[in-house]
């Protein structure tokens, strides 16, 4: 059946600079009338076809938000329901990698692709950081729909695989604690390496940790986990809102931190355990300088760049185990291995489990929430060799065998 012609309507006309056109007037997205001008009948029709879509979509677009003012707004709401750190980081990864990348686009426009274009550079992070950015997406755009503001999220199909693969942790061995030890005892890093290895606390709980709460007198001294550090812009923030409820917890001090501790506290001018040569909290910057204490010490690879006359020339540095800096005599590659902040928690729990804690003291040592973390490293740390697979498996075996 043919396509039916649309009946022009019957159009007044006017007379501009001696020319005689066709002409029509309609209201705009702001209600105002305004007046289109042709030559034809059918030129004018058509234009006024064209100015009503426009028309129609500003309106629609007057009250679809851009990526950039629902983010904003979804922050806001989010704000109140939060924890500051946890806030701080989804605020972070919210305009770095969703804004950025998206934030002119209107809500209903983005596409699956968008969101994969956009997630493409988090690919090189993390796979933690990767998985939050994506359920970040997921979120927002999920409230969205919810909110009527679209009709569909387009983050239904995005790919769960992606970032970094996470490396397993694994514990310091006793001898690496002892050359750890001997490599930084005076260094700044010394108190906080001390109080990971014998009280697993972490980063924050330790940056945050404050004389008032080390207990040092009596026959069992302990230290009480009651406040978090984290940064700002940064900037430390001390927080008495910790990671969990499980994190505020009592923990007994060995005797050889306990003795670290009271040369500390001696010598300290400051109400923090961990403190910045003013005896404020530190940085996350002068945390970093601290650290490379260590790793400046450790027989790690590493490239470093120098100008020479105005050129950019990159040196390597291959340390050999013994021998000292050649740019620094008073620093001596000592540590054949890497050591991360995390793997001294890490190495306390693992030391907890070896030594025959029960995994519930150990959760509650430890501030674990869900025992499954704690399960998971019990299981790892246990069971991963065959002596120990030998004693379990030979045990159950012959009890089975027995009862026949």
């Amino acid at each position: 059946m043919p396509k039916m012609k649309p009946e022009i309507p019957q159009y007044s006309t006017c007379v501009r600079k001696g020319i005689e056109y066709y002409r029509t007037r309609i209201l705009d997205a702001d209600g105002k009338r305004v007046s289109l001008y042709a030559k034809t009948p059918e030129e004018l029709y058509a234009k006024v076809q064209k100015a009503e879509e426009l028309i129609e979509d500003s309106i629609f677009r007057s009250t679809t938000p851009t990526v950039d003012e629902y983010c904003e707004k979804w922050l806001k709401i989010q704000k109140g329901r939060l924890r500051s750190t946890t806030y701080i980081d989804y605020e972070w990864k919210v305009k770095k990698f969703i804004q950025k990348p998206l934030g002119n686009k209107f809500m209903e426009d983005v596409t699956p692709d968008d969101v994969n274009l956009a997630l493409l550079p988090v690919l090189n992070m993390s796979h933690s950081v990767y998985r939050s950015t994506q359920m970040l997406f997921k979120l927002i755009f999920t409230a969205a729909v919810d909110s009527r503001v679209i009709s569909e999220s387009p983050c239904k199909k995005i790919s769960t695989k992606g970032g970094k693969p996470q490396k397993d942790k694994s514990a310091l061995t006793d001898e690496q604690v002892d050359k750890l030890i001997a490599a930084i005892k005076g260094l700044p890093p010394y108190v906080f390496v001390m109080i990971g290895l014998y009280c697993g606390l972490r980063r924050e709980e330790i940056l945050g940790l404050m004389w008032d709460c080390v207990h040092l007198e009596g026959n069992t001294p302990y230290l009480s986990v009651r406040r978090a550090w984290h940064t700002e812009h940064n900037r430390p923030v001390i927080l008495e809102e910790l990671k969990t409820k499980a994190a505020k917890r009592d923990i007994p001090i060995p005797t050889p931190l306990a003795e670290c501790l009271i040369e500390a506290r001696t010598n300290s001018k400051s109400s923090y355990v961990v403190a910045n040569s003013e005896g404020k909290p530190l940085s996350y910057a002068q945390f970093q300088r601290i650290w490379k204490y260590i790793e400046t010490r450790s027989t790690k690879e590493r490239k470093y760049v120098r100008y020479v006359n105005g050129q950019k020339v990159t040196h390597t540095v291959k340390p050999v185990l013994g021998e000292k800096a050649a740019h620094n005599g008073n620093v001596v590659y000592s540590l054949d291995f890497q050591v991360t902040p995390h793997q001294l928690r890490h190495t306390y729990i693992t030391n907890l489990i070896y030594a025959g804690v029960d995994p519930k003291t150990v959760q509650y040592l430890a501030g674990h929430e869900n025992s499954k973390v704690t399960m998971d490293i019990y299981a790892k740390v246990k069971y991963n060799n065959p002596e120990e697979l030998s004693s379990v498996v030979n045990s159950a075996l012959n009890k089975m065998y027995a009862n026949k």
